[in-house]
């Protein structure tokens, strides 16, 4: 039995030592995401698999060198006729002959060079376009990321305190009920006020509860987020208060409103420049291609297979040659196309012009809901501390008999949903501020 007990207590250490804990600020959260994300692994691995392409597009232009060895067993040999006067038969007639050996072996090593193609060099061009667009979208990834990170970390936190105050209430709730029901049992206060108390601390239990679990919730989003296992134990070592304050910036409302450095400014730029390439691919495809090749080879010719044998005869052949393709007459399918791509380069134009428009618009709404998430914090903060004078207030009125039961409910209500909108004025700064950073850019500048 206490060897049994022994190994069951072994298991369950293992089993709590397997699962890790992690311990994060704001910052050290962010800078994990960055590297261990899976949406951010998986945009590292397109980069990668862009210079892989960059490097298959490059060697198209390298020499080659292929092999080949082809071998043929006749089972059934070709007859050719030939007139019978050349072997003295008859004029008119004509004899069957099978030219040739049963079995051939021929072996053939080629060297090819590419020498000249437009589309070749357009190729090029595009495959660092489109590296560059790769690392577009990684950075792009990272920006979201970061922003995802800030919002998880803040719902955590925002969780975290609305259950600490949710608790303080109901603690402050039920004192107040507990004297109010026996002034009550004492004949001094009516039962409403008994029953309205009851109401309220009823309330503050729902929504304590339904808060416990979105803590949970909140932390498995954090979770995700940062790349690591779902109910791995996740400790934030920031507060949403010490967040808040660090993240009133005045000096970013101010920052420069160039939207150069905009990722999704960068995008559209590039993507010009893909339609760029794509209409110089198409005027290529009327320029010729030059191509050069060099090979050499063995036949050996039998009727068994012997080509192993020391004594069959192997015949060697070498050849070089240069190949010109010069396009003529498609029936106008090149002229349709580079019109397609020339429309379509247009269009790209278009697009970096709005694009360009809806940044600057961007840039300035986001700067406008930041200032006013600052002023709407301010503003909060104290309503908070109005809130709770009016409650503590009414608290001693109450039980000296000067207020009613529904007016120290209706301080109670408007003390809660102060303290719920000071929380959330606190993680709008926090949030907004992360709005504003990714327009701007700035955490990747």
């Amino acid at each position: 039995m206490k060897i049994k007990l022994l190994l069951l207590t072994f298991i369950f250490a293992l089993q709590i030592n397997a699962q890790e804990n992690y311990s994060f600020s704001l910052e050290e959260a962010i800078d994990y995401a960055l590297e261990h994300n899976r949406t951010v692994i998986n945009s590292k691995k397109d980069i990668e698999s862009a210079k892989k392409r960059k490097w298959e597009t490059t060697t198209i232009g390298l020499p080659q060198i292929n092999a080949e060895i082809d071998y043929k067993n006749w089972l059934k040999q070709q007859v050719s006729l030939i007139p019978a006067e050349f072997f003295g038969g008859n004029q008119g007639e004509f004899a069957e002959i099978a030219f040739g050996t049963k079995q051939t072996i021929n072996a053939t090593v080629t060297l090819s060079q590419l020498l000249f193609d437009g589309s070749y060099l357009v190729g090029l061009q595009s495959a660092k376009v489109f590296l560059e667009i790769s690392k577009n979208a990684k950075e792009k990834t990272d920006l979201e990321v970061r922003k995802v990170v800030i919002n998880a970390y803040g719902n955590v936190l925002m969780a975290e305190e609305s259950i600490r105050i949710l608790e303080k209430n109901l603690v402050v709730l039920e004192k107040t009920l507990f004297e109010t029901t026996k002034i009550y049992e004492n004949g001094l206060a009516e039962e409403e006020s008994v029953e309205q108390l009851q109401i309220t601390l009823s309330s503050i239990k729902s929504n304590l509860n339904k808060t416990t679990r979105l803590k949970k919730l909140a932390y498995q989003m954090l979770n995700i987020t940062l790349g690591i296992d779902l109910n791995n134990t996740t400790i934030l070592t920031d507060t949403l208060e010490n967040l808040t304050t660090d993240n009133i910036v005045l000096d970013l409302l101010n920052a420069p409103s160039s939207v150069k450095n905009n990722i999704d400014y960068k995008i559209a730029t590039n993507d010009k420049r893909a339609k760029e390439l794509l209409l110089k691919l198409e005027k290529s495809k009327a320029l010729p291609s030059l191509r050069a090749f060099i090979n050499g080879g063995y036949l050996a010719n039998s009727d068994n297979f012997n080509f192993t044998n020391s004594n069959q005869k192997w015949f060697g052949s070498s050849l070089f040659g240069v190949s010109m393709n010069v396009p003529i007459f498609s029936s106008g399918l090149r002229s349709a196309a580079t019109q397609r791509a020339k429309i379509n380069l247009e269009k790209s134009e278009e697009n970096l012009t709005e694009t360009e428009q809806k940044l600057k618009l961007q840039v300035a709404s986001a700067k406008s809901d930041y200032q006013f998430a600052i002023e709407e914090y301010e503003n909060k903060k104290q309503n908070l501390n109005l809130a709770e004078r009016i409650e503590k207030k009414n608290q001693i009125k109450y039980f000296e008999g000067i207020s009613s039961s529904f007016e120290l409910r209706q301080a109670q209500t408007q003390l809660y949903a102060s303290q719920q909108g000071f929380l959330q004025a606190m993680l709008n700064v926090i949030n907004k501020k992360a709005t504003l950073e990714m327009a701007l850019n700035t955490p990747i500048n």
